[in-house]
Order: structure tokens, then sequence, then C-alpha cells
């Protein structure tokens, strides 16, 4: 959960996210190259991404499916009937030389998300944002600009169209979001949205997951909206956060200062940290689109819209507010344990083994976490199944093994070895007329010590219970200890 920022307060900045969000089919949206990332440059290719004459596009059928069901789970309204349009647009890396998108009749429109922060005082802070629409188009290939000239930086291009025909959604928010930790946050739930649903992996750094920002200042209190610009192709939450409140700061002094806003692209230089002009920007009249001849227009029946429907899961926010509200865990905790669907069903197998949220939400979040972390693993790489967790709490809880015996054999745990063998002979002494004689036995085997304690150093305390968990191999039960030693010192 991040903390709401504020800009100056005589301005108000309004900001709203497109995010090109790529879809996590095995073959393009309208042929049947892989998408696979990582190949060898113009590899995954074939006549209709390549835009050869004659040849003609087919939807992908799993393009479909995914963008809906997308559109879904962000309260959208999905289109009865949409249809693809032409986006006349010189791209140097999509050989058609326009792009394949929707333009008047998206497939979903009219959606919000819901995100959260935390204020100054640290209390949660729930807003919604709205989704004006989400739309299926193709992307482009990749330039690479190589070599060296003095003038322009690169002597030569060389152009991959590996990714030219990949699926993607774009994602338009209302322009409701107000600061540039708002705008990380809501690209963040997104994100954690589709990966949710399985239609993206949402890797910012291979490009699965872009956003562009629109952003305008306005003085508090104008209705009027103030000159547009835009971001390109952001591709960090961080670089968001640190980008908008750069041209805010910019934008406002030059208000200040009597310049006039224009209308224009603008690039994240990430090494000077500001933004920098790219280019004048286009209004959608330059784009010429018009109804894509090759492609029929498309249909969703209420079956097949009430099907995807009942398999979307319980997506993030959902169970976050239900750890929280029915489990009684923190906001962090549900966080962390929400942040990874693949997490939050580890964590809801444990407790429906029985292990108690709270100590399932700790085991997870911190000593499992650290392990994951260090090893550069997934929870689902790991040996320990949350049904064997869900049995070292209950071990723990009924005073058959300390919490100290079972942090102490987590590693063979992780690796796969079971409860009932990793604590083979390691359960604790709970039986008072066990303990008592290894209590007396360390009190007389050390009475200068004993002494110091009378004399009123009770600190103590703690070396005597130690002695006892040592000369017991850590088997006696702590809480014991502690009342069969205090009660011995004080006799």
């Amino acid at each position: 959960m991040t903390t709401a920022t504020t800009v100056k307060t005589e301005y108000e900045a309004i900001i709203g996210l497109e995010t090109h969000c790529q879809l996590s089919t095995n073959t393009k949206i309208f042929s049947n190259s892989s998408t696979a990332f990582g190949s060898d440059p113009n590899t995954n290719i074939d006549p209709v991404c390549m835009g050869l004459p004659g040849v003609l596009p087919v939807l992908n059928q799993k393009v479909l499916e995914y963008a809906v069901k997308a559109g879904l789970a962000l309260n959208c309204q999905i289109a009865k009937y949409s249809k693809f349009d032409r986006k006349q647009y010189f791209y140097p890396d999509l050989p058609k030389n326009y792009q394949i998108s929707q333009y008047d009749l998206p497939i979903a429109e009219h959606g919000w998300l819901e995100i959260e922060l935390v204020d100054a005082e640290g209390n949660p802070i729930r807003k919604r944002i709205g989704i004006t629409r989400l739309h299926m188009e193709e992307d482009a290939g990749k330039l690479v600009h190589a070599g060296s000239d003095r003038l322009s930086g690169s002597s030569y291009s060389l152009v991959d169209y590996n990714r030219a025909g990949i699926p993607l959604v774009e994602i338009v928010s209302e322009p409701d979001l107000r600061s540039g930790v708002e705008a990380a946050e809501y690209a963040e739930e997104l994100r954690r949205i589709v990966r949710y649903l399985g239609v993206s992996d949402g890797n910012m750094e291979q490009g699965s997951l872009r956003c562009d920002v629109n952003i305008s200042v306005r003085p508090v209190g104008r209705k009027e909206f103030g000159t547009k610009v835009e971001i390109k192709n952001m591709n960090s939450f961080s670089a968001i956060q640190r980008a908008i409140d750069y041209e805010i700061e910019r934008q406002i002094a030059a208000i200040e200062a009597g310049d006039r806003i224009i209308q224009e692209t603008r690039l994240w230089q990430e090494g000077a940290q500001c933004t920098s002009s790219m280019r004048v920007k286009e209004g959608s009249s330059d784009y010429r689109y018009f109804p894509e001849p090759d492609l029929a227009p498309i249909e969703v029946s209420n079956e097949q819209l009430e099907q995807w429907r009942s398999e979307l899961p319980e997506l993030p926010a959902q169970k976050r507010h239900h750890y929280e509200s029915e489990l009684g865990l923190s906001p962090y905790d549900a966080r962390v344990l929400t942040e990874d669907r693949s997490i939050a069903e580890y964590f809801e197998t444990a407790i429906a083994s029985g292990a108690n949220p709270k100590a399932a939400a700790n085991w997870i979040t911190q000593d499992i976490a650290a392990h994951l972390n260090k090893q550069k693993l997934t929870i689902s790489q790991i040996g320990l199944t949350p049904t064997n967790l869900a049995d070292i709490i209950t071990r723990i809880e009924t005073g058959k093994i300390s919490n100290a015996q079972a942090k102490q054999k987590l590693p063979d745990l992780l690796s796969g070895i079971s409860p009932e063998k990793a604590f083979a002979g390691l359960e604790l002494i709970t039986d008072p007329s066990v303990l008592e004689p290894i209590v007396d036995e360390v009190i007389a085997a050390n009475p200068k010590e004993f002494e110091k304690y009378r004399n009123g150093n009770t600190n103590l305390k703690g070396f005597f219970v130690g002695q006892v968990l040592k000369k017991t191999d850590k088997r006696a039960d702590p809480k014991l200890t502690n009342e069969l030693v205090e009660k011995k010192l004080n006799a």
C-alpha cells in the first residue's frame, strides 16, 4: 500500500494512463506464428504479419476470450457487437504500414478498478479509477538503431519483425488520477489483475506491459482541463511515478513563467531524470481510421459471455478485503499475500488444511518469502506443501514443537522433508515432573549465577532458561521452562 502525495495546493494534476498489455497466447493475433519472447530476430514471422500481397488475417479466438475476460475483471460493459479498424499511420516496423486496431466500437467500455493508498496518518484510502475503454490491436515490430554518426547518433537501423502481430489489449483510464503515486499504484493493480486472470505475464522488462501517461495541470477550482502532454512507453512503476512528478513541476513552472504548454509527446530520460520532447502530438483525425475490410465484425453471445464470466478467479482486491475483514489480517499482510496468485492460493490451501491464518501469513510473508527471494524461486518450486505448513503450525500451537525448532528445521522442510521425519525425536518436554529435576540440576551447577540473581540481577533468569534448553537439546517447552525456572529461583 502506497502513501498518497499531493502537488502544490494551488494547482491540480489531471492524469490518465493508456496501458498496452501483451496477451499470453501461443500465436499471434491474426496468424499462427509463435509469440515466444527472445527468439532470434525475424524467425517468428509469416506472410500475414509481413503484410505480403494476397494474404488475409484471421482473428485468434483466444485473443477475443482474453480481451473479454480482462474487460469483465475491470467491470466493463462488454460489447455485443464490435469491429476492427485500420489505423492509417506510418509504422516503419509494421510491414503493412497500417495497424489493425479498434476505434469507435471497442470490445469493452465504461469500467473501473480500485486502488489502495494510505494518507499521511497511515489511514487506508480506497479510490475508484474509471476505465474508458479496452480494445484489441496488433503490435508493431522493433527497430534497433546501431552504428555511429556525428549528427543522428546512429548510421543504420535493423528491424526485427518478431513482435509484429503480437496480440495486445490497450486499456485507457479516465483522467481520475492526481499524482505519480496514484498512477503507479493503478498500473501495479492492473498488472496484478491480468496476471491473476492468466491473460498476460505483465513483464515490463520484456515489454509485455507498457504505459503511456497523459498529464495536464490546471489551477484548483477550474473545470477546464489544461493542455495535455503524453509521456511515451513507460516500462517501470517507479519511472511512471518519477516522470509524472517531474512533468507536474515542469508544467507548473511553465505556467507561472507565462509560457505556453503545447500538446506533444515526450520521453522519460532515466539518466537525466527528466522528460524531453519527442514530437508534436497527433490527433485521431491524423490516423484516418476506417473499418477493417478483411475481418468480419465480432459478436459475443450471452452464453459465451456467461461462460467466460464463470471462469474468472477471485481478484486481488476481493482477496485483500476478504483477508482483512474475515481473517483479521493486517493490510500489509493481505497485500503481500495477494501480490501473486500462486502465493494467495498457497495461503488459502494452508488455512483450509487447518492453519491459523495469522500464523500462516507470518510464515509465508517472512521465513518462506526470505527463502524465495534468496534462491530466486517461486512458491510452486519449494518442497514445503501448504498442507505440511499447516501441520507445522498445528504442532507449534499444540506444544509438540517450539517455534525455534520449526525455524531450525525450515531448510529441511523447504527441501521436501515431511514434518514427521524432520521433527522425529524432537517433541517438546511438557511434563513438569520431567523438567523440574533438570531445572534443579542447572541451578545447583551454577551457584555464582544463582547468588547474583538473588542479589538483584534478575536478568540472569534468561541464562538459566538457556541452560535448561541446552541440556534438553531445545526440547524443553519454553513457556513451562520459564515458569519453573522463575519459581525455583524465587523459592
